[in-house]
């Protein structure tokens, strides 16, 4: 094949890739952030900013220095609060005990290939992008199972592997954010929102649960569903044209990946399946009777169960009903057969989960020290009233933030870590200007996803290009990002306008998360 001269677009990318090469870890980059933080406090606080507390009528707040006598005894005294109480540090934790279980006995895998094999062939690419969103649940897993099985699958129809490695690639990180139930991304998100948010008002913070988006991302899920279908079907399939593998034969292997379920595998989903709903019917009774012990009992019906135990238990509750099917499944699959092996399972996810431990350390630094010194109370007022000078407000503010979060997530492959330094400083903001910490998020979430798979950043897209070289020798990073940018643009213009249209409209995001902000 000639090669082809370079674009302007291919140089951007090459540019974002370049730079983003030259970012420290996250790791690394909190602790900078950090340090960064202790200097502006140092520097500012002469200066005598103040403003007043939104939350507090009158009430003036300053700029505390860190590097001061007092400062100094804060950072050595808290380091080990700021750890332990890092708001996703033990939610995640507690989340992934349950999940882990469900991911290592072959649980979580068997129910994404039982799916995808099962459904009729006309709606296999439809099945594959769904999948891929709702593979969510089980945090990193979809990437490592439905990508390459996409691509088994489209070979063995006798249609281009890239395209169906495509559309589950889009379903697994573009729709990283929609889902029909709650995972850890709820979770994780969810906790440094509501630090971020009591900030500014303590006492909302404290009406806030970690569902705040679940009407949306469930609707999404059916949205992006038809998108990542469309843009297969439409724009991918005809752009990649008919494939032939090496010598004009398909690759050697297809048919056994594709020979479905093992007898006892369907045994163990079966089983499984009673068990999660076992679990379902006890979890509804310890929330829908009367007097139950996980409801609320003040206002009507739905204050009773949106304002209630059961919306600050929901971590437990996740994990438990990943926990038991996965613990059923294990047994009659043999996956498990004694305590022994529970607990090693249990130890290995807690072992994959060691980066994002030592990650909470430096950034429960990071923002302990922000919100200690008010830099980001300061910030958010500052802030607020920039916007409202330029009269940015409304839609035209929203599409704003989707932009520059998009941009991030170009360098910043880690959305923990980006919602990390970015939630203390925009949640207020738009806090001031009237709109809702659930919807701040939302925005956040849009963006995040979409452009995932465009990024070489993201921590699975080398290992995408590995699947795809199985196919196309020279498949590049470039190629990759060619692929797979329809899908982003797509993603990301539909699911803004859904979101706008969900502004418009003034639907609740989730159970007790209103669209805007009163203050």
């Amino acid at each position: 094949m000639e090669k082809q001269r370079k674009g302007v677009f291919q140089r951007f990318l090459d540019g974002v890739e370049f730079i983003g090469n030259k970012l420290p870890h996250p790791i690394t980059l909190f602790a900078i952030l950090a340090g960064i933080v202790l200097i502006l406090s140092a520097a500012l606080q002469p200066l005598g900013i103040s403003v007043e507390h939104p939350g507090e009528d009158g009430e003036m707040v300053e700029i505390n220095n860190l590097l001061n006598a007092e400062g100094l005894k804060y950072i050595f005294g808290s380091m080990t609060d700021n750890f332990i109480g890092f708001a996703p540090l033990g939610v995640v934790l507690v989340t992934m005990l349950g999940i882990g279980v469900a991911e290592r006995t072959g649980l979580i895998s068997a129910l994404l290939r039982g799916f995808v094999l099962s459904i009729p062939r006309r709606f296999i690419t439809v099945g594959l992008v769904f999948a891929g969103i709702m593979s969510s649940v089980a945090s990193d897993a979809g990437y490592v199972v439905l990508p390459p099985l996409g691509a088994l699958i489209f070979a063995a129809m006798g249609r281009h592997p890239l395209a169906g490695l495509a559309a589950a690639f889009a379903g697994v990180s573009a729709g990283f954010s929609a889902n029909l139930v709650l995972s850890g991304t709820d979770v994780m998100l969810g906790e440094l929102t509501i630090a971020a948010a009591s900030t500014i008002d303590p006492a909302y913070a404290e009406t806030m649960n970690i569902a705040m988006n679940w009407f949306f991302i469930a609707a999404s899920v059916f949205v992006l569903t038809f998108l990542g279908s469309w843009v297969t079907e439409r724009v991918v399939v005809p752009r990649l044209g008919t494939y032939k593998g090496e010598d004009g034969e398909d690759d050697e292997g297809n048919n056994n990946a594709l020979e479905g379920l093992k007898p006892v595998e369907k045994k163990g989903l079966i089983f499984s399946g009673i068990s999660l709903l076992v679990g379902l019917i006890l979890t509804a009774l310890l929330i829908l009777p009367e007097n139950a012990p996980l409801r609320g009992t003040e206002g009507n019906y739905m204050d009773q169960i949106i304002q209630s135990p059961f919306m600050s238990s929901l971590v437990p509750i996740i994990a438990i009903l990943f926990f038991i099917p996965g613990l059923v499944y294990g047994m009659v699959t043999k996956t498990i057969r004694n305590d022994k092996d529970v607990a090693a399972q249990m130890t290995d996810t807690m072992a994959s989960m060691g980066m994002f431990i030592v990650l909470a350390f430096t950034a429960g630094q990071f923002v302990a020290y922000f919100n200690e010194s008010n830099m980001g109370l300061v910030l958010g007022v500052y802030g607020a009233e920039f916007l409202d000078s330029i009269n940015l407000t409304g839609i035209p503010l929203i599409l704003m933030f989707v932009i520059i979060t998009g941009f991030i997530n170009l360098f910043i492959g880690s959305a923990s870590a980006k919602w990390a330094m970015m939630a203390p400083i925009f949640v207020p903001i738009m806090m001031q200007l009237g709109y809702s910490p659930e919807l701040t998020q939302m925005a956040y979430r849009v963006a995040d996803s979409t452009t995932n798979i465009i990024t070489p950043l993201m921590t699975y897209f080398a290992i995408i290009i590995a699947f795809a070289q199985k196919y196309d020798k020279k498949m590049g990073i470039g190629t990759m990002i060619s692929v797979m940018l329809p899908y982003s643009i797509y993603f990301l213009v539909g699911w803004t306008i859904m979101l706008v249209i969900w502004m418009l409209l003034g639907t609740p995001l989730g159970p007790g998360s209103p669209i805007q902000y009163g203050g």
